[in-house]
């Protein structure tokens, strides 16, 4: 593995182009002592050192990389599982086409090089900021604390992407370009560590530039870090964990479940945990709603949309459900009726949309599940409770589950619906519950590929093996 020297040039001003274009092979060439010269200049102030963690939130996103757009991990992940049919392989390009029928190119980067530079990014933002001397110490530690959380948010899509990765904790390129795969529990252990230091290190109030107390919440805080690490216990089945975490969200008291369905992914939505904020937003203020909404050219023919949502999921909307008429459009071309998720809305005016990243919502579904694992079914204070609250803002009535089996079943399909084309949640719940394989040993012929187990986790890039012997494929791929 190697990772971008070159992006020292942009930590200067904080801009974070993390040399997206150049080769690794050339990147490490830069003298690494010049590299620090540079990296130390960058975090000499609270201004400069701030540009460098705010550069990297506006590069994730303008990118259009793993985070949103035509090849984020909403649109893939949906692919590969139930939610989204490809109707234009041929126009689309094969990416989408490879996660849509599960037949995966070793020869593929996928998400690996841009997961890389991201976490090179937040190591330089961690050595950086321990080791300046020009950091006011509530900076210091908010910078310190949006780096974890960043790293463990990278690396939690990582492990669940690619199972056992490199752990790259250091800038250093001699320790870095060598490493082996870790094992997961070992990267889970890490994620933890990191959550646990930004709890401590980040406070309840949102930052902007180097003044906290703002009311925009795109950079994380304390209870970002909490709400994430309430995922990574709910995947490592740490149900007690989970569930501690999940209410300390929850109980705040600063988040709310949005109760106007078309606010939910803006701005001004009061679930929001943490969002992303447009860098286009003349054009479309995600790039997610420019990837899921159809449009015609010329007008009347095929949409031009990669795919629309599948009718297995369509379907599974219980009547009644606001969600339905809210959060699915419909388009209809050529006479075919297609339906899209509808939760990006462009921009609607007065409600400026964010790329939400955390909200309450699935706090309480966290919560929910791990209620239910623990034999608390239903009463106050029960996953019923916690499910009911999600069902409520969508006008449906409580859930009739009165066991366990049923309240988990329940919850599964309450996430489901809430959370569908939303950073892969489902594609992810169905390989940590272990229905990945029934679905999809079903599905995949249906969608024109051949379903085996092996594809619960993407090949390593062929071009990373061949650069470090020490990174050994996934079993069942073949370089």
């Amino acid at each position: 593995m190697t990772l971008p020297y070159k992006s020292f040039r942009s930590l200067y001003t904080g801009l974070m182009l993390l040399a997206l274009g150049t080769s690794c092979n050339k990147a490490v060439e830069i003298d690494p002592p010049a590299s620090r010269i540079i990296s130390q200049e960058a975090f000499a102030g609270n201004a400069s050192a701030t540009s460098v963690i705010t550069g990297l939130y506006s590069t994730m996103i303008s990118n259009r990389g793993f985070v949103s757009g035509i090849n984020g991990i909403s649109m893939l992940e949906g692919m590969a599982a139930d939610e989204i049919t490809n109707y234009l392989p041929a126009i689309m390009g094969t990416t989408l086409q490879e996660f849509y029928t599960n037949t995966y190119n070793v020869g593929g980067d996928y998400f690996w090089s841009e997961f890389y530079q991201r976490l090179y990014t937040c190591n330089v933002t961690i050595e950086g900021v321990t080791a300046s001397k020009g950091l006011s110490e509530p900076v210091k530690q908010q910078l310190l604390g949006e780096a974890k959380f960043l790293r463990a948010l990278i690396y939690f899509y990582a492990v669940n992407i690619y199972g056992d990765v490199p752990l790259a904790l250091t800038t250093d390129y001699r320790v870095n370009n060598t490493l082996s795969r870790t094992p997961k529990e070992q990267v889970y252990a890490q994620i933890i560590a990191d959550l646990k230091d930004a709890q401590s290190l980040m406070g309840e109030a949102y930052f902007k530039g180097i003044t906290p107390g703002t009311t925009e919440r795109a950079r994380p805080n304390k209870l970002a870090a909490t709400a994430l690490l309430a995922r990574v216990y709910l995947y490592r089945k740490d149900w007690a964990n989970a569930e501690a975490q999940a209410t300390a969200v929850i109980s705040n008291g600063v988040y709310q479940l949005e109760q106007d369905l078309n606010k939910t992914l803006t701005t001004t939505s009061k679930e929001a945990i943490w969002y992303l904020l447009t860098v286009d937003p003349i054009n479309y203020a995600t790039y997610d709603a420019q990837a899921f909404i159809p449009f015609t050219n010329p007008p009347g023919v095929t949409p031009i949309t990669p795919g629309a949502l599948s009718t297995s999921l369509v379907n599974s909307f219980e009547q009644g459900d606001a969600r339905r008429d809210k959060w699915v459009g419909t388009f209809v071309a050529n006479g075919t009726t297609y339906y899209y998720p509808f939760k990006y809305q462009k921009n609607p005016s007065g409600t400026p949309e964010s790329l939400m990243v955390l909200r309450l919502s699935e706090q309480y579904l966290i919560r929910a599940e791990a209620r239910a694992q623990q034999g608390n079914i239903t009463g106050a204070g029960s996953a019923q409770a916690d499910l009911d609250a999600i069902r409520a803002k969508a006008l449906l009535p409580g859930t009739t589950a009165t066991d366990k089996d049923g309240m988990l079943s329940a919850i599964a399909q309450e996430r489901r619906i809430e959370l569908f084309t939303e950073w892969g949640h489902r594609w992810f719940d169905l390989v940590r519950t272990d229905k990945i394989d029934e679905l999809m040993t079903v599905l995949a012929p249906q969608k024109g590929g051949v379903w085996d187990p092996k594809h619960k986790v993407l090949p390593i890039p062929y071009a990373e093996t061949q650069l470090n012997a020490n990174i050994k494929q996934n079993p069942g791929y073949s370089n």
